[in-house]
């Protein structure tokens, strides 16, 4: 499948540029939220070097961000780039677990590939890779379940309807939450007795 982040703008910007008077757009660098400079103007979501991937991540970041927020510069969020110390490295994942279960999903609709991303590469990584793959997991899987945020639902339908993958959803969840993040004995038992 030929997976291109222009799709992705055409979609984000049919379901949200006059309601929200937001708009998708590719950057050269950093990705960033700008938020509108006047009643007329559009606030832009410009992701990272036209990456399909960078585009759904902040695509989810936008999709659970307040009305407040979405009037503040990359929504007002703390943001310490890669390099982070164990405790900035622990926060960071604390608020990356919603954003990225969100673009999980969004990737499985699209038919992509997604990659956990704890962001610390020349840092000392992550603080708890294999928690934090376990939250997302768990979160992704809450918000399949029992429903995604308002705006992130829609765009994950309109990702199903494009890339037709309404069918296969279920089936492709569960295979590629193995891959991302296997369950361990411990969470296999502790899950069997919830749900007697």
């Amino acid at each position: 499948m030929n997976l291109s982040p222009n799709d992705l703008i055409m979609l984000f910007n049919d379901v949200f540029r006059e309601r929200y008077r937001t708009i998708l757009v590719k950057g050269s660098y950093e990705p960033e939220y700008i938020p509108a400079q006047s009643p007329e103007a559009f606030a832009r979501i410009v992701f990272a070097h036209g990456y399909f991937s960078s585009a759904l991540h902040e695509i989810s970041h936008w999709c659970i961000a307040g009305a407040h927020r979405r009037t503040l510069h990359d929504y007002g969020y703390w943001y310490c780039p890669d390099g982070r110390t164990a405790e900035q490295q622990h926060a960071f994942e604390q608020v990356e677990v919603k954003p990225q279960a969100i673009e999980w999903l969004f990737a499985l609709a699209a038919g992509a590939r997604f990659h956990i991303s704890v962001d610390n590469l020349s840092g000392d990584g992550a603080s708890d890779e294999a928690g934090f793959r376990q939250k997302v997991r768990a979160q992704a899987e809450r918000y399949l379940f029992q429903g995604l945020p308002e705006r992130a639902n829609e765009f994950f339908n309109a990702l199903q309807s494009f890339y037709g993958t309404r069918e296969s959803i279920i089936k492709d969840w569960r295979q590629d939450a193995d891959r991302i993040a296997p369950l361990t004995c411990a969470s296999n038992f502790s899950r069997k007795i919830e749900t007697v």
